[in-house]
């Protein structure tokens, strides 16, 4: 399945512009998905102005695995959200590359963005967000209901929940699934509607080690095998280990940018 887009207005699509990079960003063969253009976030307590991100410029490229390394307050999650477009930046803009169209997301209302991100990204979470209303099955083909995706939906979530070994388990509602097992269907539901990109908030944070290092491997080859673009927020220096590229955030900055 090939990832759909929304009409844009012609404002909002960004014309290719010249690579934003700073000194020690690393480089890439790969075709640009995603560009930091001076991405800011600032929120204002009281009097006070706290600078979450300051001026970030980066790019990122398709088939990457990105691990973003961070203390807790770091600014890994909001940066994660202003990827998505579950926030807006306070200035700056993400930049996303969308088959013949490179859209500025950062541009689009927010009813746009949802949009966008419905089609185009799968979202992975520390506590899983699993409707418990919903049966495993139907929590998987929920994304390619609400992108218009619907037929052959729940023939795609089978194919994915026999990948992550849950394919028996379809009737079933969260309740009855362990904590790893929940986390497992959410990676078939982040994959679901073939995005462009998966973001993934420390997605074995709330589990033990043993099954934490499961699901990381279960995560890395379904991406790596659909040739997804994976960026993931964690304070585990250990995650790094399996990344293609891996970077450092404080006080606002990305202050290193290695290969993995």
């Amino acid at each position: 399945m090939q990832p759909m887009t929304i009409d844009l207005p012609a404002a909002v699509v960004a014309p290719a512009a010249q690579p934003a990079r700073e000194d020690g960003a690393a480089r890439s063969d790969k075709p640009v998905l995603i560009r930091l253009e001076q991405l800011t976030k600032v929120y204002t307590e009281g009097e006070q102005q706290h600078v979450v991100l300051d001026e970030l410029n980066r790019e990122f490229y398709r088939g990457e695995f990105v691990c973003l390394l961070g203390k807790s307050g770091s600014g890994k999650s909001t940066l994660l959200n202003l990827l998505s477009g579950i926030d807006a930046p306070t200035r700056g803009h993400v930049v996303i590359a969308n088959g013949a169209e490179t859209v500025r997301l950062t541009a689009l209302s927010e009813h746009e963005r949802t949009l966008f991100r419905r089609r185009n990204m799968g979202i992975v979470f520390q506590f899983f967000n699993l409707i418990p209303t919903l049966t495993v099955q139907e929590n998987v083909t929920l994304p390619l209901e609400l992108a218009g995706k619907s037929r052959g939906a729940r023939q795609r979530a089978q194919a994915l929940l026999d990948r992550v070994g849950l394919g028996n388990r379809l009737a079933t509602y969260p309740d009855k699934l362990s904590g790893g097992e929940q986390q497992r269907v959410a990676i078939a539901r982040a994959l679901a509607n073939d995005p462009l990109l998966i973001l993934a908030d420390e997605p074995t944070g709330n589990l033990d080690e043993d099954t934490g290092d499961t699901v990381l491997r279960l995560l890395l080859e379904l991406t790596r095998d659909a040739g997804k673009t994976l960026f993931m927020a964690t304070h585990a220096p250990e995650v790094a280990a399996q990344a293609d590229r891996v970077l450092h955030l404080a006080h606002g900055k990305l202050v290193s940018d290695q290969a993995g």
